[in-house]
This record gives C-alpha cells, sequence and structure tokens, in this order.
C-alpha cells in the first residue's frame, strides 16, 4: 500500500513525471557508479610527487592539460603516509625544487630535465611554470593554445598590458614569449582587451556596483553540470519561502549599499524561469521596488532551457523592461540533447526562440557548447548553421569543462575521454559562424579541465556586449550576489578582492536567513568594510 501511494503521488515538471521512487533510484545509481569508479581509481592515477607543498594547483592544471584523459594526482610531503605509499607504484613524474633551479624525473626515461635559475630572471613561479612546461611539451610531442597559463581569466594579461601603454603588437609578442600561447589566441586576446577597455570605461568603478540574484532551481541536472542547482520538482512548494529570503537580502543590501550606483542586474542559476510567472513578478517587483534602476545600464534574466520558457513569462520579463534574454540549445542534436539530460527537443528550441522575438524587445543571446559527447566536426557545423537562420544578437560559445562533480566525470570512466572532440577545427566552425552573423568576440574565460585546453568565448552583434559578462570577468567592480550557492565578490580600490560565498544548500541557506541577522552581518559584512 505504502509504495503503491508512492507511484501515485509523482512531481510533475513541464510534463515529465518523476515518482520519489525513481528520485531514489537515481540517487542509488549515482551511488553504485561512484562506488564502481573509486575502485576503478586507483588503476589509473597518474601520480606527480613534488618535495615541496608549492605549485601544487599550476602543476596538475598543466600535467591535466597534456593528459586530460589521465586522473592526475599531486603528491606533497604533507600528505599522510599512507596516502604517498598508496599511490607510489603510480608515479610518472617526480619534480625536485631547489633555490637555484629544479629538475623533473620520467618514469621509465634515461636522464631527467634540468632548469638551472639565473639572477636576472622573473619570478621562481613564471619561470618554473616555463619550464615545466616545455618539459611535458617534449614528453608529449605537442603544444597547448594556451602555453603554460593555468588561470580562468587571460584577457586580464592583456587588459594590464594595455593600460601600461603597451601596443597591439608588444603584448601579442609578451603573451607568446612568456607563456607560450599561440599566436592565434594572443591575437583573439588582445582583440577582446581591447573591446573590453572602451565598454568598461563608462562603469562606475569605485563608486558603483552589480547585482546578482540567483535562482538554483533547474527541471532536471545536466550530465556536464556541477553548479548549486536543485530539481524543481522537489523545491516546487518552498519556492515562496525562497523568495522570501531572497528579499530579506535585498533589503540588506539596499541599506549596505546606499549612495551607490547600481550599474547592471543579472538573474541567473540554475534556471531562473523555473519559476512561474507569477512569482518572477513577485521576484523582479520586490528588485525594482527596492533599487534606483535608472542607472540600471543592463538588466538580464538567463531564461535558459526552451522546456522552461512560455509566453507568461515573457510577458513578465518585457513589462519589468528586462534588456536581454538567453535561449540555450547547448547543441541542435536531438540524441546529444538526449544523452545530457535536456528534457526538450530542438524544435522546442527554436519555438522559444521565435516566443521570445514576438513578445519583447529582448536582446537574445545563445549559448552553444563544443565537445560535447560524441559530437563531431558535422555537428558543430549543423548547430551553428540552425542557429544562423534564428539571428540571435549574441552567442556564446563554451568548450566543455569536465567538472569532478558532474554525472559527466563517471560518465568518461565508463566511455573514455576520446568521445569528447573538440578540435581546432570546431572552435574555427564557431567562430567563422558567429563572425558570418556580424559578430565580434568581446569577452572570454577558461576552465579547469576544458575539453582540447580550449576557452569560452562570447560573441556579440555590434553594441550588444554584455556588460555583466565582462564584469564578472576583469573583477573590475564589486558584485554582491544573492542567494544559495552565490559568491559576492568586493573589489578594492587598491586592486585586492575578498569572495563572500553564500550556503550552497537551499534548505540550509533558507534556515539561516531566517534567523535575523545572522548570515547576511556575519557573512556579508567583511566585504561591507569601508563602504
Amino acid at each position: 500500500m505504502r509504495m503503491d501511494a508512492q507511484k501515485k503521488n509523482p512531481y510533475t515538471v513541464y510534463g515529465i513525471q518523476l515518482t520519489r521512487n525513481a528520485l531514489k533510484d537515481d540517487n542509488k545509481k549515482m551511488r553504485d557508479r561512484k562506488a564502481k569508479t573509486e575502485k576503478q581509481r586507483l588503476k589509473i592515477m597518474f601520480a606527480v610527487k613534488i618535495n615541496k607543498s608549492q605549485f601544487e594547483y599550476d602543476v596538475h592544471s598543466l600535467v591535466k592539460a597534456f593528459y586530460p584523459e589521465e586522473m592526475v594526482k599531486v603528491l606533497t610531503p604533507e600528505m599522510s603516509s599512507e596516502k604517498n605509499k598508496e599511490w607510489e607504484e603510480n608515479i610518472r613524474i617526480e619534480i625536485l625544487l631547489q633555490d637555484d633551479g629544479a629538475s623533473v624525473k620520467v618514469k621509465n626515461a634515461a636522464g631527467e630535465y634540468i632548469w638551472r635559475r639565473e639572477e636576472a630572471e622573473s619570478t621562481y613561479k613564471n619561470e618554473f611554470k616555463k619550464f615545466l612546461y616545455k618539459t611535458l611539451c617534449d614528453m608529449t610531442g605537442k603544444e597547448l593554445p594556451w602555453g603554460n597559463l593555468t588561470g580562468i581569466r587571460p584577457t586580464k594579461i592583456a587588459m594590464g598590458l594595455l593600460e601600461e601603454g603597451k601596443t597591439e603588437e608588444e603584448i601579442a609578442a609578451a603573451l607568446q614569449k612568456e607563456h607560450f600561447v599561440s599566436m592565434e589566441k594572443a591575437d583573439l586576446s588582445v582583440e577582446i582587451a581591447k573591446r573590453e577597455k572602451e565598454l568598461l570605461s563608462h562603469i562606475h568603478y569605485e563608486e558603483g556596483y552589480s547585482l546578482y540574484i540567483g535562482i538554483p532551481f533547474c527541471p532536471t541536472t545536466c550530465l556536464y553540470c556541477s553548479f548549486t542547482s536543485n530539481h524543481i520538482c522537489k523545491w516546487r512548494d518552498r519556492v515562496e519561502e525562497y523568495i522570501d529570503c531572497l528579499i530579506k537580502e535585498m533589503d540588506f543590501t539596499k541599506e549596505a549599499f546606499a549612495g551607490k550606483i547600481l550599474d547592471s542586474v543579472y538573474i541567473g542559476g540554475g534556471t531562473p524561469t523555473t519559476l512561474t510567472a507569477p512569482q518572477l513578478d513577485r521576484l523582479i517587483s520586490a528588485l525594482q521596488e527596492r533599487f534606483d534602476f535608472s542607472t540600471v545600464q543592463e538588466f538580464t534574466v538567463e531564461a535558459g532551457r526552451a522546456d522552461s520558457i512560455t509566453e507568461d513569462k515573457l510577458k513578465v520579463l518585457a513589462a519589468h523592461k528586462v534588456d536581454r534574454i538567453s535561449v540555450n540549445p547547448q547543441t541542435m542534436k536531438q540524441d546529444t540533447l538526449k544523452l545530457i539530460g535536456r528534457q526538450h527537443t530542438v524544435e522546442q528550441v527554436k519555438e522559444a526562440f521565435h516566443l521570445a522575438r514576438k513578445t519583447g524587445d529582448f536582446h537574445i543571446n545563445m549559448d552553444i557548447i563544443l565537445g560535447l559527447p560524441g559530437e563531431l566536426e558535422e555537428d558543430v557545423e549543423n548547430t551553428i548553421e540552425e542557429i544562423k537562420k534564428l539571428q540571435p544578437d549574441s552567442l556564446t560559445v563554451h568548450s566543455l569543462a569536465i567538472k569532478r562533480a558532474s554525472r559527466l566525470a563517471l560518465w568518461i570512466q565508463e566511455n573514455g575521454v576520446k568521445t569528447l572532440h573538440n578540435t581546432d577545427e570546431t572552435m574555427k566552425i564557431a567562430s567563422k559562424g558567429a563572425r558570418d552573423m556580424g559578430m565580434h568576440p568581446y569577452y572570454l574565460y577558461r576552465q579547469k579541465n576544458m575539453s582540447g585546453n580550449f576557452e569560452n568565448v562570447g560573441y556579440a552583434n555590434e553594441g550588444g556586449d554584455g556588460i555583466y559578462n565582462i564584469l564578472i570577468m576583469e573583477e573590475k567592480q564589486t558584485i554582491v550576489a544573492l542567494g544559495a550557492g552565490s559568491i559576492t565578490k568586493r573589489v578594492f580600490p587598491d586592486g585586492r578582492i575578498e569572495r563572500c560565498d553564500n550556503v550552497k544548500d537551499v534548505g540550509l541557506y533558507m534556515e539561516k536567513i531566517e534567523v535575523p541577522d545572522l548570515v547576511i552581518c556575519d557573512v556579508m559584512m567583511p566585504v561591507m568594510d569601508g563602504l
């Protein structure tokens, strides 16, 4: 009887019914797959031993970029002796850091790679990264498009050099000489940095700020996703309570930033349009009642998934004068959509796009991902051709990033990384498609474990560059983030940046917000100092 009662009480999301039992089965399958993966883990470990606890992140990032199919682990003296012993047989590279240089020994190879530091050289870290990069190039016989850069914001280097008065040619040459960046990527960095510099000249750095509102709900969790997102079917009854908590954070932010200029507002997620039309209206009304929108240069709502976009929701966004929305296909190949857990069709993407065009005067962005499982050049070509027929105002081209916390990481363990096919050719297909639509690149960022070791690039028509996207990449202005799992970044006049992380768990976030000033004061106040 109890089992029957559960089956008769399904959660319904956009026509998809999920019973509690089905959700439990999914969780059990995930646990079983993780356990199986854990047993296989040590068999495929690529261990790198280093004699000092320095530069572990850079060592891991570079080695992983050259050996994307391997599970890389960096062993340091600070790790427990048991862990070091457990992984000892998997050591493939040993790095010996010394005051005057470093050496690299490779398993089953004669000799070693040696670097001796000269006093005239720059910082130890930069020169060590050069040495390690060239060593890995020699070991593998390949080079990386972004050279030895391991950070997510390569255009910040170009931007800094522009602000120093360097010419485009000098900046490109420096990127190639100091970081081994390819000529193509160096030119791309300079092109984007120039455009960002011009756009940001109209932003209020010290006296202004931007606002992010996080909606951590999604219809389903995509294969590649590790963001803070929660199935809306489990949280539908508590969405109003979540909005109540957002409004409390708005009230605090309004007081803390009184007298400051609000430049841009971004509602993201998750999928903000998992909210109903009345809920969207309530959220945005509360926002506009508390903040002065007369100074806002850009107001974005990341509509996102086609199966959550309806005419009544679009009418709400239009009524509140939202400037920018997104309709994100990720791919126009139906088999891939099914594989990655997107419960909509290619036709629904097109219908949602046309509906948005008809309903409001929106700037419409579309996102695609290169390197999705099983997709080849012809699939990317088809996706680009379908998007060209729609003529969006901007296009964001993502290279698939393999997140350890995503289901994709387990999928790769079972199917192999070679099923992810992202190449120079697929990147060129997307870039050419964007430029064929009259778009130019205007922002760029990278992520760890990106397929092909490439980048994410935003393209837009003239006058359509996204201010918020540039601000979050260049870290030139304070961005106050509200909602579960969101991260506030306070940018100080001297360039110092302090982060403030909100609680990720939705239930815990709401519980803590209910305690007067607990989260807001204890967590937010440190980044508010000096306002």
